[in-house]
């Protein structure tokens, strides 16, 4: 456990160099990627799958299910396919599965391990135990105790694989769980209810009850390899690692096992007190970015301006080796208070005829041609709609380039009073139009007899696409983009009428290389909110990140800077801020009108998460937090701000 601690500082930076007091209570291992970590862990599974074919042995696996570990499953199946891994003394025993739940559903694990393992290698099928979901609920109990017994008589696990929830849960072990609990039928926390949403369509078709392995089950693993991918893991896996063991955070209970091994990627791990805060943890080796970090730290938590600080607080708060090894607090204050100011800018598209020396971005050309990439249909305005009118008012060349359809996030009630509003109308004007008639009345008995688990026909997801291709175009005219400038690039990767997406293909790098060349931007601002490493924001800068590459032959490469803003429900933290656009009150009510174009969205989207506020609302709070976190560090006031931060590539 000690080395892999000590490994792991190392290659998590955060500019710790010796860590003198350690916070972590289970062994991490901090990865640059997700898929980095999940190849890690299929490369060792493997390794002692092969072992134990040596030793003319079975191997136990506990399986789970989630985004988490489908990076480790694509590994093991490429390995199988490639190197000639075989499955053939492989027993399975997966955590938990909803109930109910039928098999062939499409939320059900049975289908998930199908479709991203089983299917695909040469297991025994009768080594593959999963909890039935799909029986009367007078026998889930002795299934229960079946469960058990049947890993008893297999060995015991030898190799567990785990996700954490955002409540801390481990299978569908949630707050309140037991030390000693065993496989058992359990109530879903409304969080986790939530956070499967996405899977169901709505809410109400989520179910509150599921499956689960115990704690104390899951304890008896001889080893545990636990995963965490994405910043929205980040402060549970703080509370997990470092934090008392509780029941309350069923995940804490895994510091008293003694083989467990918690792999995060960076983005996860950014909570953790060596990578927040590692003055506290030992000593660094600090740079701009680390010294940025610690001294806004610091102006936070005493809710003191920068240039108020004083030696002594730095002293009395674990920053003494900063101020010994470099300044003193006045020159240090200065330096911070300038770096800071220098990110504030009114001109996202650069000053004509400014020093920019201390500009985030240039000031030649005075006009440049500008790629906005809004992954679903409203990204744009949501994310960073005040910027997008102040570029269009400074009289740079704005594209905007909706990457996907957004189909799937348009309710069936709506799309129906669409097709029928076309129906009557085409009537009503006395239009003779039989085609049009029987997809109208296609359309409405599937909506009236459509299952929640069926993805949509070919036609109802074409108006659902239209609809909210109508409103992007609206949300873009009304900031002054000229229809030409507006580019819808359907990325086909995400056409498949559900939840689930393809791999990215030739087809969607391409979109996006056609339009680079196309347009030879200056700049292109891009959602860097990768809260879910498998979510439609990772996937669509991944090809984004790709087509970049294919493309930095080109002459108007060199001279163009890609921007990341956030979405909706997360900022960057103000260390990281680049650039920060201030945003009027004036401007801020029209940035919400612009939000307001995408009315699908509206009151009550299809996928709203676990924030009840209106996206609009979200937004705003979130502009306006910005704001007040850089008056408080004693920088100017301003109504809102929007923030970016610059890809180095």
């Amino acid at each position: 456990m000690e080395s892999v601690q000590n490994k792991s500082v190392q290659e998590s930076g955060a500019g710790l160099k010796y860590q003198l007091k350690r916070f972590e209570k289970i062994a991490v291992k901090v990865w640059d990627s997700p898929e980095e970590g999940a190849v890690h862990i299929a490369r060792y599974i493997a390794l002692c799958i092969r072992q134990k074919q040596q030793d003319n042995e079975n191997i136990v696996l506990g399986l789970a299910t989630g985004s988490s570990p489908i990076k480790v499953y694509n590994e093991l199946v490429r390995m199988h396919r490639e190197e000639g891994l075989s499955f053939y003394n492989v027993i399975t025993f997966n955590l938990d599965e909803y109930y109910p739940m039928k098999p062939e559903a499409p939320q059900s694990y049975v289908r998930f391990m199908n479709e991203f393992l089983f299917n695909h290698v040469d297991i025994n099928p009768a080594n593959v135990h999963i909890p039935n979901g799909d029986i009367p609920m007078e026998y889930v109990e002795n299934s229960c105790l079946e469960y058990e017994k049947k890993i008893e008589l297999a060995g015991g696990i030898d190799i567990q694989i785990l996700g954490i929830g955002r409540t801390g849960h481990i299978g569908f072990n949630e707050p309140g769980s037991w030390l000693t609990s065993r496989t058992r039928l359990v109530k879903l926390d409304h969080m986790t209810r939530m956070d499967a949403v996405k899977d169901f369509g709505k809410e109400e078709y989520v179910p509150y009850r599921a499956i689960t392995m115990g704690i104390g089950t899951i304890l008896k693993a001889r080893q545990i390899f636990i995963m965490a991918w994405g910043s929205h893991k980040a402060d549970i896996v703080k509370e997990a690692v470092e934090g008392e063991v509780t029941e309350m955070v069923p995940a804490t209970f895994l510091q008293n096992h003694n083989n467990v091994k918690f792999y995060v990627d960076t983005a996860a791990s950014a909570s953790l007190t060596k990578i927040k805060t590692p003055w506290l943890a030992g000593i660094c080796e600090w740079d701009e970015k680390l010294i940025a970090r610690a001294v806004i730290w610091l102006s936070l938590k005493l809710k003191k301006p920068i240039l108020k600080l004083t030696d002594e607080d730095y002293i009395n708060n674990g920053l003494s080796e900063l101020i010994a090894e470099y300044e003193s607090a006045y020159s240090l204050n200065i330096r911070i208070f300038n770096k800071l100011q220098h990110t504030i800018t009114g001109w996202p598209g650069g000053k004509p005829n400014a020093d920019d020396s201390n500009r985030p971005e240039r000031a030649h050309p005075a006009k440049k041609r500008v790629i906005i990439f809004s992954p679903h249909p409203d990204d744009d305005v949501i994310s960073m709609g005040g910027t997008f009118l102040r570029l269009v008012e400074q009289g740079h060349e704005v594209h905007v380039a909706y990457q996907v359809s957004g189909n799937i996030a348009v309710h069936d009630i709506d799309a129906w009073r669409y097709t029928q509003f076309i129906a009557d109308f085409a009537q009503a004007m006395g239009i003779d139009s039989p085609e049009l008639s029987k997809i109208a009345d296609k359309i409405s008995k599937f909506v009236e007899k459509k299952d929640i688990n069926e993805n949509d026909i070919k036609e109802l997801r074409l108006v659902k696409g239209l609809i909210r291709r109508q409103e992007a175009r609206s949300g873009a005219l009304y900031c002054g983009l000229p229809e030409k400038n507006i580019h819808f690039l359907n990325m086909p990767f995400y056409e498949t009428g559900g939840v689930r997406k393809n791999k990215l293909s030739e087809t969607d790098y391409q979109l996006i290389i056609q339009l680079f060349n196309e347009v030879r931007p200056h700049q292109v601002y891009a959602a860097g909110d990768l809260a879910d490493p498998h979510g439609t924001h990772r996937v669509c800068l991944d090809a984004i990140l790709e087509a970049f590459d294919r493309t930095k032959d080109q002459k108007w490469w060199k001279d163009c800077y890609l921007w990341l803003y956030r979405g909706a429900w997360h900022e960057w933290p103000i260390d990281e801020i680049e650039m920060a656009v201030p945003i009027s009150p004036d401007e801020l009510m029209r940035k919400r009108k612009a939000i307001f174009m995408h009315q699908s969205q509206k009151d009550h989207p299809v996928f709203p998460g676990d924030d009840t506020r209106e996206f609009w609302q979200r937004a705003e709070d979130r502009n306006k937090e910005t704001a007040h976190l850089y008056n408080v560090l004693g920088l100017a006031e301003y109504e809102a701000m929007e923030a970016f931060v610059r890809w180095k590539f």
